[in-house]
């Protein structure tokens, strides 16, 4: 009789052992399936991410629990990240190794990927486009290899670990071009058009099926993008994707969208190029407008013809408590995401 006892709470504990590795088991699987390439992306450049945690930020949903960032942004909709990556940076933060790191963990959240290319040691933006200090001296030939050789060195590193992003964009907020002053596109469009070439060759050696952007900012003035794009197609640039970035005032926003629809809707018909929102934000401060925004904004990039709108991206939304004095981030002072991000909820 003991022994049947003994044998019977053996196999009871057996049971209750599986039930409880099936319940952890569950648990873990926190992320949503995977969507596929050419769904409609929802998407966040949360680039400070790991500066971020080694400071010893911690983000919170909703409810106040502590969760990865990826977590969270998973259960507001968002599909996808994009990640800016900088030669020879300061810190190394956003340098190869820190985007292969936080790459991963994007892979293993289930997320699309874009990789941002500044060709630049820090900030690339339309008032500065300083090359990297290795590739200072270089004339426009040397500078072309850099870039051929840099984009393939990193997303050869990608691809080794099994991650092939989506898109990449070649330059970052090229209103004027980049790599300056050899690459300044108002006074040598040429040249620029040869270095988006370059990026753009460099990207479909490693991964042919990548989309790549050229990226401006001010997604509401046609003149800029008809300037731009005239140019780049008049001197043998290519891509596949228009990108824009948009940030309006909570006074401003609906006149900003509407100009943007249509210039959106003149960069379809006028060269057939998707157009990605690549980036967006609003002071967080101001969460309602900026939800009304990211909403209208969402809808009207669906609403260009053929699907050729590919989605939306905001810019470090999980800064909070102004991290970098950045103030248009969408999680409040705790750590948590303000009612702006509920936008993305498909």
């Amino acid at each position: 009789m003991k022994t049947n006892k003994w044998l019977a709470l053996i196999f009871t504990m057996i049971v209750i052992g599986v039930a409880c590795k099936e319940s952890t088991v569950g648990a873990t699987q926190i992320y949503p399936e995977p969507e596929p390439p050419g769904s409609y992306a929802r998407g966040a450049d949360v680039s400070w991410l790991t500066e971020m945690e080694a400071s010893g930020k911690k983000f919170y949903n909703n409810a106040g629990v502590a969760q990865d960032l990826l977590k969270i942004l998973g259960d507001k909709g968002l599909n996808a990240v994009r990640l800016r990556v900088w030669l020879n940076p300061a810190g190394d933060w956003s340098g190869m190794a820190d985007v292969l790191a936080k790459a991963k963990r994007v892979k293993a959240a289930n997320m699309r990927l874009m990789i941002d290319f500044h060709y630049s040691d820090s900030w690339a933006d339309p008032g500065q486009q300083n090359k990297p200090e290795a590739w200072k001296t270089q004339n426009l030939e040397a500078l072309k290899a850099s870039v051929t050789n840099h984009t393939v060195e990193v997303l050869t590193l990608l691809k080794n670990n099994k991650i092939v992003p989506e898109w990449v964009q070649v330059g970052n907020e090229t209103n004027n071009g980049m790599l300056w002053e050899e690459g300044k596109a108002s006074v040598n469009m040429k040249n620029f058009a040869d270095l988006v070439l370059a990026g753009y060759n460099a990207v479909k050696s490693v991964n042919p099926s990548s989309k790549v952007i050229v990226h401006l900012s001010n997604g509401y003035d046609n003149g800029l993008f008809r300037w731009m794009f005239d140019g780049l197609k008049s001197n043998g640039a290519k891509w596949d994707v228009i990108g824009m970035s948009l940030y309006p005032t909570a006074a401003d926003w609906q006149t900003k969208n509407t100009q943007c629809l249509a210039n959106m809707n003149d960069m379809v018909s006028r060269y057939g190029s998707e157009v990605m929102i690549c980036e967006i934000g609003m002071p967080a401060s101001e969460a309602a407008a900026s939800k009304a925004f990211i909403t209208d904004l969402i809808a009207k990039n669906k609403s260009l013809p053929n699907q050729k709108g590919l989605g939306v991206f905001y810019w470090e939304p999980q800064s909070y408590n102004s991290w970098n004095g950045y103030k248009l981030g969408a999680f409040d002072d705790s750590g948590k995401p303000t009612i702006a991000m509920d936008a993305f909820l498909p």
